[in-house]
């Protein structure tokens, strides 16, 4: 999967989305803080939420409150959504910072002006998984899609992943919890692998709303290529998912901590060349436990596999000298090598 410049997936180092949303609390000055912030933390990207209330909405969502919010879904978005032309400043503001901007579009209003302001993908929000007109809507467009996977089984993900997969776009799916803050109890790590087993065209990744790194750097150990978790400047701002952001200084561990887990999970399981001059002194060596005579035949009791691993018989080797004949006397703790024994095989 490609995005604008950059490659996405296992291969890759994971893409870390700092999900600005809506904390800017509806104020380009401070999203474009945002932004800065994320982009001096180590970001390659940031995303954005983009709302047209009247396309978005009904009147019944004046009385619909969020958990996270003390005011209506309505009023959430229309205190704290970013106008047009401010959101074509914050994208291009981005932009100047080398980030990619990424938005969710929750209607298809927004999902046209993003194509009309240049977006290079999109991002569908686990609220949308199940608006199949607006998933084949964006799916027309043609450019890549991430879609989260919050409050979806496999069985219910079928139908907005087969638009995906009949589209032929590059598409990743992003196993998601949408409560926020969300505890541990009820994060799903396994929906990664469970993700990966049920849609192998896909590439995975993970939406983080819990506190903290801890999860999203499991997510990456699970082969996660993309991890999107909300940014702010501070958490000493009010806002729906300000309580589940991570600040800069958490932005750029997580950016340094994902890289190393993922290089780390590149690598098989072998001995390094970094690892011979430790191997040549932690490994064993076959030596005499006792002094002992030219010709005896050596027993278990005779011989034992101590340190250094300088000798020529590994400790693994010890079977292959139980039943062997000395060819010259030795004594205890002398590292024994196979001239030390009459003609063998071995």
């Amino acid at each position: 999967m490609r995005i604008a410049h950059r490659e996405i997936g296992p291969d890759h180092p994971p893409l870390v989305i700092a999900e600005i949303g809506i904390n800017h609390g509806g104020d380009l000055d401070v999203a474009e803080h945002m932004v800065g912030l994320a982009a001096q933390s180590g970001a390659e990207c940031v995303k954005h939420q983009t709302h047209f209330i009247e396309d978005e909405m009904t009147e019944e969502a004046k009385s619909i409150f969020p958990p996270n919010a003390d005011m209506s879904i309505w009023e959430v978005m229309q205190n704290y959504s970013l106008s047009a032309d401010d959101e074509i400043a914050l994208k291009g503001y981005a932009e100047s910072l080398g980030l990619i901007y990424l938005s969710t579009p929750f209607s298809r209003q927004a999902a046209n002006f993003l194509v009309e302001i240049g977006v290079p993908a999109f991002k569908i929000g686990s609220g949308e998984v199940d608006n199949l007109p607006l998933i084949r809507h964006i799916a027309n467009f043609g450019k890549p899609i991430i879609m989260s996977t919050g409050m979806q089984s496999i069985a219910t993900l079928g139908r907005s992943v087969e638009i995906l997969e009949s589209s032929n776009v590059p598409f990743a799916l992003l196993e998601c919890t949408n409560l926020y803050p969300s505890p541990p109890e009820i994060v799903s790590l396994q929906g990664i692998g469970e993700l990966r087993q049920a849609f192998p065209r896909a590439t995975i990744g993970f939406s983080d709303h819990s506190i903290g790194p801890t999860m999203a750097l499991a997510a990456v150990a699970l082969g996660a290529c993309i991890v999107e978790r909300h940014f702010t400047d501070t958490r000493h701002r009010s806002g729906p998912d300000i309580s589940c952001s991570m600040d800069p200084a958490e932005l750029r561990f997580l950016v340094d901590r994902s890289q190393e887990v993922h290089t780390a999970l590149c690598n098989p399981k072998e001995r390094t060349k970094a690892e011979e001059p430790v191997y040549r002194f932690a490994r064993s060596s076959i030596v005499a436990d006792r002094d002992l005579q030219k010709g005896h035949l050596i027993e278990e009791a005779d011989i034992w596999a101590r340190r250094p691993g300088t000798g020529e018989i590994p400790g693994f080797e010890f079977d292959k000298v139980v039943g062997q004949r000395l060819a010259r006397a030795v004594s205890r703790n002398t590292q024994l090598s196979w001239p030390d024994f009459e003609q063998i095989e071995h």
